[in-house]
């Protein structure tokens, strides 16, 4: 058995080795500037999200970070203001595991700021936990708090079109699923907790990402506002610091030797934000700056519209 052990752990670390090796060096090469632009880009205090702030701040944009954290955020602020010289990155405070909270930021947002152009979902979590509205935390911070910020702010972002709403997912949606049954009896797309389900509520919270996309996109189409779904690498950022510690002892050292940095991992995220040319493609998932086929799931129109309309009524957003 430890031979096998030790011949399945070579295999992935030859796969790791081959496969970001030849895949980490896709780069954003939009020369798009932002100047007149307002965007917003959940949970971009740290990690992904601070690194596309940074890159959205350097082009001239007004750089909205919405984030749970007030101290952390507000020193990210201050970090990206410095770095690129741009004074027009503010903090604005959103939990995303509050419906309440996500409402505040809406209605603050629509009253003091004109203009949006860009919306990045971008905050992810992983871990045990319940919202603040009983949802379980991945599905809930990762596809309703999402799905009722971005419907809250639709009518804004359709004003001032064209627009475009870029939804950070990930490869990990293949391995996920949506049981309405479940949902509707536990508030989670998972049975219990525990490190397996957790996981694998991850996954399907990121399968969700990708309908909630081409679900937004079918109810968009003819209009200036474009969405797009992506992958943006395996990354290493705290998103697993909720996971227990001795997962983490794994997975640290390896996550530092191998995966991208944030501002690699954010590369995808910024070409669905700024690339002239992919309009056509709204509704559709990206990966290492490319146009990918997501899993079969995430193909299926009519799941998306049930889970659009679910999602609606667990929101109160209909």
């Amino acid at each position: 058995m430890s031979a096998l052990l030790c011949l399945a752990a070579a295999a992935l670390f030859l796969y790791v080795m081959v496969y970001y090796g030849a895949f980490r060096g896709a780069r954003c090469c939009s020369s798009a500037q932002l100047k007149g632009k307002t965007v917003i880009v959940t949970g971009s205090n740290t990690g992904i999200g601070k690194a596309t702030a940074l890159d959205l701040a350097r082009r001239g944009a007004r750089v909205i970070l919405a984030c749970r954290d007030k101290d952390r955020a507000e020193a990210a602020a201050f970090d990206i203001r410095r770095d690129s010289g741009n004074l027009q990155v503010l903090f604005m405070q959103l939990d995303l595991a509050s419906f309440k909270s996500i409402r505040n930021f809406a209605e603050t947002f629509l009253r003091t700021e004109p203009r949006l152009d860009i919306l990045v979902n971008n905050a992810g979590v992983m871990g045990p936990g319940r919202t603040d509205d009983g949802f379980g935390m991945a599905f809930g911070v990762n596809h309703l708090g999402h799905f009722l910020l971005t419907g809250l702010l639709l009518e804004r972002l359709q004003r001032c079109g064209p627009s475009r709403v870029v939804t950070v997912a990930a490869l990990l949606h293949r391995l996920g699923g949506v049981d309405f049954p479940l949902l509707t009896v536990n508030k989670d797309v998972v049975s219990a907790q525990s490190t397996w389900n957790n996981f694998q509520a991850y996954c399907s919270s990121k399968l969700c990402n990708v309908l909630f996309t081409r679900e937004l996109a079918n109810r968009l189409e003819g209009t200036t506002v474009t969405c797009y779904s992506l992958h943006p690498g395996v990354v290493y950022t705290e998103l697993c610091r909720s996971l227990s510690p001795w997962l983490q002892i794994l997975i640290v050292p390896f996550a530092k030797l191998f995966f991208l940095d944030p501002e690699g991992g954010s590369q995808t995220t910024l070409h669905c934000a700024l690339q002239e040319g992919i309009e056509s493609l709204s509704g559709r998932y990206f990966s290492n700056c490319a146009l990918q086929q997501v899993g079969a799931k995430g193909r299926d129109d009519a799941l998306a519209k049930k889970l659009w309309e679910v999602s609606e009524r667990l929101t109160g957003l209909s």
